[in-house]
């Protein structure tokens, strides 16, 4: 009789490693899900943030190359230096404002892997468990 409850007991116990470890990896494999979504938004910030410092540097090049333009111009005829300077105006408005831009996503972006670090601090109190 004490070999059968050994034995129960052995098995309830391996039962209970077996399940404890399905949950650690299962709770290892949604951390490692969210890194990976938090990894790929990271990834599109990223690229959002250099897409808007190229079309801001394009348009500040192009705003100077037209003013230097309208500073050639000045001596011709009023029709073309009108035109030539609302464009330089029109380029170097759009640069400032997407520098802004850029200078706001930069600021204020989210500090990376936020969700995760949550998780784990979630988990490693559960681990510990109530403390009195």
């Amino acid at each position: 009789m004490a070999d059968g409850e050994g034995a129960a007991a052995r098995g309830g116990l391996l039962h209970s490693i077996r399940r404890m470890a399905g949950s650690l990896l299962g709770a290892a494999q949604t951390r490692l899900e969210i890194l990976a979504t938090e990894i790929e938004e990271e990834r599109l910030r990223l690229e959002q943030l250099l897409l808007i410092a190229l079309a801001a540097a394009f348009c500040l090049a192009f705003g100077v190359a037209l003013a230097i333009a309208l500073a050639v111009l000045y001596f011709w005829d009023t029709h073309r230096l009108f035109t030539v300077g609302l464009l330089a105006a029109a380029f170097l408005g759009a640069g400032v404002a997407l520098g802004w831009v850029l200078r706001a996503k930069v600021t204020s972006r989210p500090k990376p892997f936020a969700v995760t670090r949550g998780e784990l601090a979630k988990d490693g109190a559960l681990l510990r468990g109530p403390r009195q």
